[in-house]
């Protein structure tokens, strides 16, 4: 074990003195419940990485998916198509409607939901497909809304891991009904804590905003029954100041992507379609035809020897958890879940840390050649 190296840590959320700032600033008006700052926070949002959309902000990424679909009438009796290679949250949303996620395949090169496996599932049940934008890389959305129109469904963009990201010159989040980003401390933005919701009309945008504040737009005049998933104006304060820095902080993740596609050897890198822009939340590679021991090894091995932090998103297909233990054949899930391994590419690596990286991953490669 090298002790004499820092590790470099997968993942790391920037919170500077501006954000600090913000907080105080929030604190010090006595307004720190939903306010003029989460109203601003939308606005500023919708014109950057909504395409103009209306957007709604939340109190976290899931709870954007959940009033997401409840706002599109999903409930028992229904299906909904989504991706098993993905956080459990995306299927989670699904269940916690009262309806059924259907787990299908995944592209092999971007991690995203297959469009042949998706027409291959549609029952008379199905009423919606849920693409993910795994990893910062968006999902083949024109193929994805065409079997939408043919079989008259909608389609709910989970863009958790996507600020940014475009698809044939469009940004995620204004292809279907609706789509969520997630405000996470790790995500390429932060709140603190929070979520938003794009929506594509008035109506539903109106109803995410009656079921996060209790059913109720006028206090006490309730609606519908509704939730407290509202957020905050301090987390709102926050995402304003990382909104803005989020552009510079997407360069940089593209730049370190490109430094490792350039330097990385005896690994698959990530594959960026023609047509797509990749944001890189996380930078994933496959350790190919390994068994999930071998990669597990290898991860360990960059940890303990080179003091390089990784991390494996995500080792259990979610059709394979127990909240779910579905008998569904998807080899392209189970292999992918045996061989990615996730390296830093956030902003803050610096060039002596990306070399670093790019040697540690090569030296144990070579090692298991």
């Amino acid at each position: 074990m090298n002790t004499e190296l820092t590790m470099i840590p997968p993942a790391k959320p920037l919170i500077g003195q501006e954000e600090r700032d913000a907080v105080d600033r929030v604190l010090a008006s006595g307004m720190v419940a939903q306010g003029p700052e989460v109203a601003a926070f939308e606005q500023e949002f919708s014109s950057a990485l909504a395409g103009g959309r209306e957007v709604v902000a939340v109190n976290s990424g899931t709870s954007g998916q959940h009033l997401g679909m409840l706002a599109l009438s999903l409930g028992p009796g229904d299906e909904v198509i989504v991706p098993s290679f993905t956080f459990a949250a995306t299927a989670n949303t699904v269940a916690v409607c009262g309806a059924t996620p259907v787990f299908v395949d995944v592209d092999p090169e971007t991690f995203t939901i297959d469009p042949a496996a998706v027409e291959a599932a549609i029952t008379q049940r199905t009423v919606g497909i849920q693409p993910v934008h795994l990893y910062g890389h968006p999902a083949p959305m024109d193929q994805l809304l065409a079997i939408a129109e043919r079989h008259g469904l909608w389609v709910f963009e989970d863009a958790a891991q996507a600020h940014g990201a475009t698809w044939q010159g469009a940004q995620v989040g204004t292809f279907g009904q609706g789509g969520m980003f997630s405000l996470y401390p790790t995500k390429n933005m932060t709140s603190g804590e929070g979520g938003m919701v794009s929506c594509a009309s008035p109506e539903i945008a109106r109803q995410v905003r009656l079921l996060r504040n209790q059913g109720m737009e006028t206090q006490y005049a309730n609606e519908v029954a509704g939730f407290n998933n509202r957020m905050t104006d301090i987390h709102a304060a926050i995402g304003r100041i990382q909104l803005g820095k989020l552009p510079g902080w997407t360069a940089t993740r593209q730049a370190n992507a490109q430094f490792f596609d350039a330097n990385l050897a005896g690994v698959v890198t990530p594959v960026v379609r023609e047509g797509a822009t990749h944001v890189y939340h996380q930078y994933t590679i496959r350790i190919e035809g390994a068994s999930a021991a071998e990669r597990d090894g290898f991860a360990d091995a960059l940890r303990a020897e080179h003091q390089v932090g990784c991390g494996v998103y995500y080792p259990t297909p979610v059709h394979r958890l127990e909240t779910f233990r579905t008998e569904v054949d998807l080899p392209v899930t189970e292999m992918l879940a045996r061989e990615v391994l996730s390296l830093p590419v956030h902003p803050s690596i610096s060039d002596m840390d990306r070399e670093r990286i790019v040697a540690a991953v090569n030296t144990v490669a070579k090692a298991g050649a």
